[in-house]
């Protein structure tokens, strides 16, 4: 589990979380949603340590992030997988080669075929055929370079996965294979995953836990059961933008 704990953070002066605290639990699929500008991005980059918060704690299963040496974070990065928005794969580097790069940089202990066969395995499970192994991210589809980054994401066997919009650029009917791609992966191996989304379509299939941040604070936590439920007019302003959202909701209280 991830908690953060009255987390305060500006720029220039200007506040852009302001006494934020969650927690993220273990073997679901977390999710932090809310406008652009909300603040959503900042309180990912704060939880996985890119930005540092003037104010508050981040726990990792205990461990305090903000209290780390340089030494201690970077033992826990390698328990962390990422899964970036626009997949962020090496061109001049294969699939398979992909894959095998963070097992190169960490895994100093594992031989080279041990490696690959370690990049077979993610590979083959985010169900990626053997004949696109070879092939460059150039040369496969916006939802395959998504499984090759999922699948580069887990090969160090994450205790945490971070995934920052991981359907932007994709049609409806991928994304959905990649929002149930991330839930099974997540359950199977029992990893505390967050994700940072505004697409309405992954937060109703796989927001197991989602919070809400609205101008810097945490404006409502649940889950996909009772958002359409919910009186919180913060909530409502964000998931009833849509037409289609607000017919779904009177027929739902009908």
């Amino acid at each position: 589990m991830i908690e953060v704990n009255n987390i305060y953070k500006s720029f220039d002066g200007k506040a852009v979380l302001t006494d934020v605290s969650a927690q993220f639990f273990t073997g679901k699929v977390n999710q932090i949603i809310g406008q652009s500008g909300s603040g959503k991005t900042v309180l990912m980059k704060c939880i996985i340590g890119l930005f540092r918060p003037e104010q508050g704690d981040v726990f990792y299963d205990g461990r305090n992030l903000t209290k780390m040496s340089l030494s201690e974070v970077k033992l826990l990065r390698r328990e962390v997988g990422m899964l970036f928005q626009g997949s962020a794969l090496f061109d001049s580097l294969s699939v398979l080669e992909n894959v095998m790069f963070p097992l190169r940089m960490f895994a100093k202990n594992m031989t080279v075929k041990e490696k690959e066969e370690r990049a077979t395995f993610c590979l083959n499970r985010v169900n990626l055929t053997k004949d696109r192994f070879n092939l460059f991210p150039g040369e496969i589809s916006g939802g395959m370079q998504k499984r090759v980054a999922i699948a580069r994401a887990i090969a160090l066997n994450p205790k945490y996965l971070f995934c920052d919009e991981p359907n932007s650029g994709l049609d409806p009917v991928t994304s959905l294979v990649i929002d149930k791609l991330i839930e099974e992966i997540t359950e199977e191996y029992n990893i505390t995953t967050i994700v940072n989304t505004h697409d309405m379509n992954s937060i109703m299939e796989t927001g197991a836990h989602i919070i809400l941040i609205e101008n810097g604070c945490k404006a409502w936590d649940g889950s996909k059961d009772n958002i359409f439920s919910s009186d919180n007019e913060s909530l409502n302003r964000f998931v009833f933008a849509s037409n289609l959202f607000k017919k779904i909701k009177n027929s739902v209280e009908k």
